[in-house]
């Protein structure tokens, strides 16, 4: 079946959070949303069969994970990205970012020490403040642009923390880590008694010849210190259906983190999850997958052609996954985070993530979301060159 990613799907009105949800805090709806990490892409139709399929029972009750989410997880990950694992490996999560806040307080102590790597996604840096913890920050550095990370802050910061939250691959950057990078941070990490929460819901839209590493896949140091994180719900546009995943081989953190979230009574999924992540990991998704990151590596290199011919001092980051480009605007007119956000906001009207909210380092980009028909990416290009034109950049 051949997917058609160039139809329009009428969003406003639907209560959501990309188009409706922003208008309202705006108090506006004159602006091209471009932020939130979903596409405006269809769904796809196995994913609404199998929703439909469940409606026909007729009692939406109480569902548990079935044995089908265990059975699609392993073949899935051992299939795409040679991770072995059982069933007893593996827990229903009710999302990434409650899956962190769920280990940090399960696996950690008020007072304790976390490390993350900024500029990274934002809700990093809340989950472990709100959780009265202590943010230990490792910036990443641009180099030929994509992110590297420097290994000797990190063993210096390392020192004294508990966890460290990895985010593999990287968002907002779009790096794809290394086996030879992971290798290290999992080296320290070890070295300091670190246990490493992985965050790889990305993992699965990385392109342009670039080799998503599972943590656990890094060797016997990550084996042992690590839980990891998943969720077809970004890659196959369904995330307002809760269904993510962790997945661990260290039976010590398996008993400590899996106990603390069965006491938490978070194991039970919603009605729809077990059966829409059984249809996005198979054969008919896989295909789907397939066509719709060529649909997004397109939309990337028309970004990156347009920006280079039309607004040559905002520079994208080398997208190594996702559907996400991370613009550098250091060379644009804007000496401010606030003069940076009315740019694009008032003078483009886009609305992009403001590269400020992703930890320092960030203060110059900005978030774009490609995910969407061409020909309204092209709309909103041409938006963002009318304010570049203007501004005499």
């Amino acid at each position: 079946m051949t997917y058609d990613f160039d139809r329009h799907i009428e969003r406003k009105g639907t209560d959501c959070v990309k188009y409706d949800a922003i208008y309202k805090q705006l108090g506006r709806c004159d602006v091209v949303p471009l932020w939130i990490a979903d596409m405006d892409f269809e769904t796809p139709p196995f994913v609404i069969r199998a929703i439909e399929n469940r409606l026909r029972q007729r009692v939406l009750g109480y569902t548990c994970p079935s044995e089908g989410f265990y059975k699609s997880i392993i073949n899935w990950m051992q299939r795409r990205h040679d991770v072995r694992l059982e069933s007893k490996d593996i827990h229903f999560v009710p999302g990434i970012v409650p899956a962190i806040h769920h280990a940090i307080c399960a696996l950690t102590e008020k007072g304790d020490k976390v490390l993350i790597q900024p500029p990274v996604y934002h809700p990093f840096a809340h989950i472990i403040d709100v959780n009265e913890r202590v943010r230990v920050d490792n910036p990443l550095r641009v180099v030929n642009g994509r992110f590297e990370m420097d290994y000797d802050d990190l063993d210096r910061k390392l020192e004294g923390c508990k966890m460290m939250i990895l985010c593999n691959p990287h968002n907002p950057g779009g790096t794809v880590w290394a086996k030879e990078e992971l290798q290290q941070v999992a080296a320290l990490c070890k070295k300091h008694n670190v246990i490493v929460i992985s965050d790889e819901i990305h993992s699965d839209m990385t392109h342009c010849g670039h080799k998503y590493t599972p943590f656990v896949n890094v060797g016997d140091d990550a084996r042992d210190i690590c839980i990891s994180l998943n969720a077809p719900s970004k890659t196959f546009n369904m995330p307002g259906v809760i269904v993510s995943y962790s997945y661990t081989l260290n039976p010590t953190l398996r008993r400590r983190y899996y106990t603390f979230l069965d006491q938490a009574d978070v194991a039970i999924s919603n009605v729809f999850a077990c059966d829409c992540l059984e249809a996005c990991y198979s054969d008919e998704g896989e295909r789907w997958l397939d066509q719709m990151l060529d649909y997004v590596v397109r939309n990337i290199g028309f970004a990156k052609d347009y920006l280079a011919a039309n607004c040559p001092r905002i520079k994208p980051m080398e997208a190594e996954a996702s559907f996400l480009l991370f613009l550098d605007n250091s060379e644009m007119p804007c000496a401010t985070a606030d003069e940076l956000y009315d740019f694009y906001l008032n003078k483009a009207g886009l609305y992009l993530n403001e590269g400020h909210t992703f930890g320092c380092g960030g203060e110059k980009f900005m978030r774009l979301n490609v995910a969407l028909p061409r020909a309204e990416l092209q709309k909103a290009l041409d938006r963002l060159k009318a304010a570049y034109d203007a501004v005499g950049a």
